[in-house]
């Protein structure tokens, strides 16, 4: 059997697409997506490999062959789980090659966000030399508290980062009891990480109960002054809400590398606010991460076509498919 792989990401470049087909098993097929009619690569696909587009009911029915759906990241919310269920396709995750773009890209934004790197770096090529003009607003990450709202794979990452440049960690995760780095101290509930931490770093899935966590509530609860950066969802954030804490002053910045729709309107008002910085969606966008992603993805896939274990399938499906992995 030559397996065929529908890798559906219309804004797949020549370059990435070259980049999987380094790690495609020899004599697979790769179709691309092309335009935003898939009903030609649907009909012959046996895998569908997708970073975060929808996955609908339609598309299942159009693929008779599908065996499989690979996500390519850890975030499946926009997958139809239900048409999934009903057509016994297993869906599965790939939380390989994620952990160390993102855990690097959040304390990058961090860091930015601190020493208005791009303010700085925009006002030189505009003729500004800011050298003293910035200084009352920068910041340094020695000393500060950073507070983490999820200590998962990548939250703890961040972690072990922060406290090389001498942070004091804090962390909230009501399924993760203790971590297993006596320097980082839980905290009881959300509103004392947020009350405490002059930089807040969100690492959690969207469900029904973390849609808009960071909310007009919660952000009453911010430290006056501290920070907010996102590169997990953008749906964790309440954006009204964000803007207005911004406006009037009660947070001193953010920095986002997901927003609730993408890519965003131009007149989004966070895209030109000098203490926002946002980045479009790239903590895990690495050459490194890619090939590490697509290895453990075409490895899952040809897991599945030898009636093996499956890894990193969705909790939701688990009871679909025994001994997996």
């Amino acid at each position: 059997m030559n397996p065929t792989v529908f890798y559906l990401n219309p804004g797949a470049t020549s370059d990435v697409l070259s980049i999987i087909r380094e790690e495609l098993p020899a004599s697979w097929r790769l179709l691309p997506a092309e335009g935003n009619e898939f009903a030609e690569q649907l009909s012959v696909c046996d895998f569908l490999l997708v970073p975060d587009q929808p996955v609908l009911a339609q598309h299942l029915t159009a693929a008779p062959r599908l065996t499989m759906i690979q996500h390519q990241g850890v975030g499946y919310e926009r997958i139809d789980l239900a048409a999934c269920r009903a057509k016994q396709i297993p869906v599965c995750l790939t939380p390989e090659g994620t952990t160390t773009g993102v855990a690097e890209h959040t304390i990058l934004l961090v860091l930015a966000l601190y020493k208005r790197l791009v303010v700085a770096a925009n006002g030189v090529r505009a003729g500004r030399w800011m050298q003293w003009e910035l200084r009352p607003q920068s910041f340094e990450l020695s000393g500060k508290t950073l507070g983490l709202v999820g200590l998962g794979r990548i939250g703890r990452e961040v972690a072990r980062r922060a406290l090389a440049f001498d942070c004091r960690v804090v962390y909230f995760d009501p399924v993760v009891a203790s971590s297993d780095d006596p320097r980082l101290t839980r905290c009881t509930s959300l509103v004392e990480l947020v009350s405490s931490s002059d930089i807040v770093s969100l690492h959690l899935p969207v469900t029904s109960a973390s849609r808009k966590l960071v909310n007009d509530d919660l952000l009453t609860h911010f430290k006056t002054g501290s920070v907010l950066v996102n590169t997990a969802r953008g749906a964790l954030v309440d954006e009204l809400a964000l803007l207005a804490a911004l406006n009037r002053g009660h947070l001193a910045g953010a920095a986002l590398d997901v927003l609730e729709e993408e890519p965003p309107a131009a007149s989004n008002p966070l895209l030109h606010m000098e203490n926002v910085l946002v980045t479009p969606h790239i903590s895990a966008g690495t050459r490194d991460a890619l090939k590490t992603k697509m290895r453990a993805a075409f490895g899952n896939m040809q897991r599945r076509l030898r009636g093996e274990p499956l890894f990193h399938l969705v909790p939701e499906l688990s009871d679909l498919f025994e001994g997996t992995a």
